[in-house]
């Protein structure tokens, strides 16, 4: 019988090279890992690892059960969750990945809210920016992430096998020095900034960035690029360039020494809530959902 405890332990291995590591990511021995990695080898009749140097490589079985180990563990999960809350165990437990600028508006009153009407509730909160956010979400390393896609996406960013609760449309406005001959205008077009120098945010919003200025007939100059947005705003205010940054990211800093400027043509980024559809029936998944919408609602 293959036990979740054991493909916890393989998907560790297969994601570190090997068994020291893997223990070291799971807070256990390296002999407790050989031991269960021998267990579930002859719960299947079949070597699911062959050493290859001082690294442990799948094999094809191998490769075979991690590649549904993240649904299965996913499922149970689920499952963990529904018998508790059937069984009155309304304590519940709940594992949210968001975003930098997610994670410091919309999750602190999401949160609060959650645990004052749910008491014995406990989430956990890692960041991570999307697309990374959405793997561990399928990859069943969280419960929720709050992710963000750009007007356009891509075909790799869509979210069809996931259950997509909306939250706002975060618009991007720009940024300038304060004394800007820019800094007073009700609205700026971008190709208004073509000849200014440019403060970049995270590798994403970069992309986008460029992706926006060559629609207005210009590649920017990017002289500074980093992905912490007050070091961003930092920049600006010393009037060593311009952005372009969500208005999520601005909300939680005080610009000293920049403007912000409405931006023609809007726009907008998609902020959303997403989860697996078995763990959309959890309560204390779906009732992280509802306070996330009323977070954004507010």
């Amino acid at each position: 019988m293959i036990e979740a405890r054991h493909l916890r332990v393989l998907r560790a291995v297969a994601a570190t090279g090997s068994f020291s590591a893997a223990a070291r990511e799971l807070g256990c021995t390296q002999p407790a890992v050989s031991q269960q990695m021998k267990a579930l080898e002859a719960s299947t009749g079949t070597p699911l690892l062959i050493r290859t140097g001082r690294e442990m490589r799948l094999t094809q079985a191998g490769e075979a059960l991690v590649r549904h180990a993240a649904g299965i563990l996913a499922g149970l999960t689920a499952a963990e969750e529904e018998v508790a809350a059937i069984a009155g165990l309304r304590a519940g437990r709940v594992r949210l990945v968001s975003f930098p600028s997610g994670s410091s508006t919309l999750v602190p009153g999401a949160l609060a809210a959650l645990r004052a009407a749910h008491p014995g509730t406990r989430v956990s909160l890692v960041e991570a920016e999307p697309p990374r956010s959405v793997e561990m979400l399928r990859e069943g390393d969280c419960d929720v992430a709050l992710a963000f896609r750009y007007e356009g996406a891509t075909a790799a960013e869509e979210w069809d096998d996931l259950v997509v609760r909306p939250l706002l449309a975060d618009r991007l406005v720009g940024l300038v020095p304060e004394g800007h001959r820019l800094a007073e205008a009700a609205a700026v077009t971008m190709g208004e900034l073509a000849d200014e120098p440019w403060i970049a945010g995270c590798p994403r919003c970069r992309r986008q960035l460029v992706e926006v200025c060559e629609s207005a007939g210009f590649v920017p100059r990017i002289d500074f690029a980093t992905d912490d947005y007050p070091a961003v705003i930092g920049l600006v205010g010393a009037g060593l360039g311009v952005a372009v940054l969500p208005e999520l990211a601005i909300e939680p800093v005080r610009p000293r020494g920049a403007r912000t400027v409405t931006v023609e043509p809007a726009v907008r980024r998609e902020i959303v809530a997403l989860t697996l559809p078995d763990l959309a029936q959890v309560p204390a998944v779906a009732a992280t959902l509802d306070h996330l919408a009323r977070a954004a609602a507010r």
